[in-house]
């Protein structure tokens, strides 16, 4: 009889401790997931499920990931919303929808629809064949159909309109788009194709809206004229910061503050703030000892000056050894580092409503 006793005294104790361990994640989380749209800032490895050459499925991408391994993030490691996701109470990473390795059960706490080399404007996406935006929204209606099914209509419901929906895109637009594509630089001025994109990124926010978002963060765009490859280009300015571009991407980011500014007078119950990269990151690469970073006008991949994708060799000699020491991964992505200092600014201040 005592050891029958016993025994259910250690099956219940069992229990207490497996619950005690299994409340902290459901208690803890601000939010109840983080639904990413965007280009290759936030794209968690859709892009190695489709056609197209704008991918980072191999070494040295992810060298510093868990397990040392590629993912499809253009990173040596995990990117901004995956330390967003974690900061929430959430997974350390955000998943990408169009991944077999995943299932609903992870999707459910976070999915990502971002495509690398992606914009605003569908003809951002077919420069190199990527996933439009109005693509990932079409995604997400069948997502928001498997989440129904997954968790029932009440729960996903809820999930719908409480998940934080975080968005990065608009740099493809000016640096593969606009500037180097003749044709909307015939049809548009460099301010009337910012209204064109903010047009196009109220619609896209309006149609999250209509589908049950309520919690959206719109992503601002960063330094673009510092990235190493704007800064190769820049050789008759002794290879400085292309100020025209950063000037640029100043204009466009105060549009887009007054864009959140008109939704949230006009929606009602919805709440946009803006995630502005931009001040945080010059301040990086005009100061990068202040911030433990040694190198700021270069990338850690192969010469560090143009390179991106698979120009970004695994065996090439001069790919540095501590990414840490780095403020650009490639020549046109942050390290997981920079990304994390980031993505600890924003949930600090824009995200603080939703995560506090």
């Amino acid at each position: 009889m005592a050891h029958t006793s016993n025994t259910t005294i250690s099956s219940c104790l069992l229990i207490i401790v497996q619950l005690f361990f299994m409340w902290p994640a459901k208690t803890n989380a601000k939010i109840p997931a983080i639904i990413v749209f965007g280009d290759s800032s936030v794209d968690s490895g859709n892009n190695n499920h489709i056609e197209t050459i704008a991918r980072s499925n191999f070494m040295p991408y992810g060298r510093d990931f868990a397990g040392g391994r590629p993912t499809g993030r253009f990173s040596n490691g995990r990117i901004t919303t995956d330390f967003i996701s974690e900061a929430a109470g959430l997974k350390q990473i955000v998943p990408a929808y169009l991944d077999p390795a995943y299932n609903m059960s992870d999707f459910a706490v976070g999915v990502c629809f971002a495509s690398a080399g992606t914009g605003y404007d569908n003809a951002t996406a077919d420069v190199l064949g990527v996933i439009p935006l109005w693509k990932q929204v079409e995604y997400y209606k069948e997502y928001q159909k498997k989440l129904r099914a997954y968790l029932g209509d009440t729960k996903a419901n809820e999930v719908i309109s409480e998940a934080l929906y975080a968005t990065s895109l608009g740099t493809n637009d000016f640096l593969e788009n606009y500037y180097t594509m003749p044709q909307r630089r015939s049809q548009y001025t460099i301010d009337q194709f910012q209204i064109y994109l903010v047009g196009i990124a109220k619609n896209f926010i309006k149609n999250l809206y209509n589908l049950g978002a309520r919690k959206i963060s719109l992503g601002g765009l960063p330094p673009m004229g510092c990235m190493p490859l704007e800064r190769t280009r820049n050789l008759g300015n002794g290879n400085e910061c292309m100020e025209s571009y950063n000037l640029v991407a100043v204009n466009f980011n105060e549009k887009l503050n007054g864009l959140v500014m008109e939704l949230n007078k006009e929606l009602p119950e919805i709440q946009v703030v803006l995630s502005n990269p931009y001040e945080p990151m010059l301040q990086m690469i005009k100061n990068p000892s202040s911030y433990g970073f040694e190198v700021a006008s270069i990338a850690c991949c192969a010469t560090g000056l143009f390179e991106m994708g698979y120009a970004c060799d695994r065996y090439n000699l001069f790919t540095c050894k501590d990414a840490n020491k780095y403020i650009f991964w490639d020549a046109f992505h942050p390290t997981e580092r920079t990304d994390r200092i980031i993505a600890d600014h924003v949930v600090k201040t824009a995200l603080s409503k939703f995560l506090a």
